[in-house]
């Protein structure tokens, strides 16, 4: 449990570094979101050794890594239909969000986020620390813990819609995770979604 805790205190200064002010006319955002993901990544994989057996293919698990990547896209479509209405900054901060992507390759951003980033967050969050937590204290502790703190990593982006992005997102996987323990399908599903929502059909 230390090892998760220190893994899960990294992630945070990790974050950090990534949404930090200063480092933006330093580097390009994508490339600190993929230098720090692939440290979080094989950390995961060096310290949930067992992570393995939870990785499995077949046609039924990746149908519903892609589906559930389609539901989830036309639940932020909705979502950001609604916050437009409910809350006056929410398209400022979404801009903001998209305005990331300004200088990127298309093709190299979304090979990154489909190839790197998604599954690298799926693989540490939902496979190390949620695994961990469910064999330490539940389901619904691991859950619930696990998608609180992937939230409150992104405090460091100051942005509301993005807090609430990631803690929507989290625990979506994490139900999916809960209830369909193949990390194929959560990496798909992630790594698929990443894709459409910055890439492909931006909302």
């Amino acid at each position: 449990m230390r090892k998760m805790i220190f893994a899960v205190i990294l992630a945070a200064v990790l974050w950090f570094v990534i949404f930090f002010p200063q480092h933006h006319a330093e580097s390009n955002f994508w490339w600190r979101m993929s230098f720090s993901t692939s440290i979080i990544g094989a950390m995961s994989l060096y310290l949930g050794r067992g992570l393995k057996r939870y990785f499995a293919f077949n046609w039924r698990d990746a149908f519903i890594g892609l589906s559930s990547a389609a539901l989830l896209w036309g639940m932020f479509y909705v979502g950001n239909w609604l916050s437009s209405l409910m809350f006056s900054f929410a398209e400022a901060q979404v801009d903001s969000i998209y305005a990331l992507k300004e200088g990127s390759d298309k093709w190299l951003l979304g090979a990154l986020l489909f190839f790197l980033i998604g599954p690298a967050e799926e693989i540490f969050w939902r496979g190390y620390v949620q695994q961990l937590l469910e064999e330490r204290k539940g389901k619904q502790f691991a859950l619930v813990a696990t998608s609180t703190v992937y939230a409150l990593v992104h405090l460091w982006s100051f942005n509301f819609m993005l807090i609430m992005a990631a803690l929507v997102c989290a625990l979506f996987w994490g139900l999916l995770y809960m209830y369909h323990k193949n990390l194929l399908t959560l990496t798909l599903s992630h790594a698929m979604w990443d894709l459409t929502v910055f890439v492909l059909f931006p909302i």
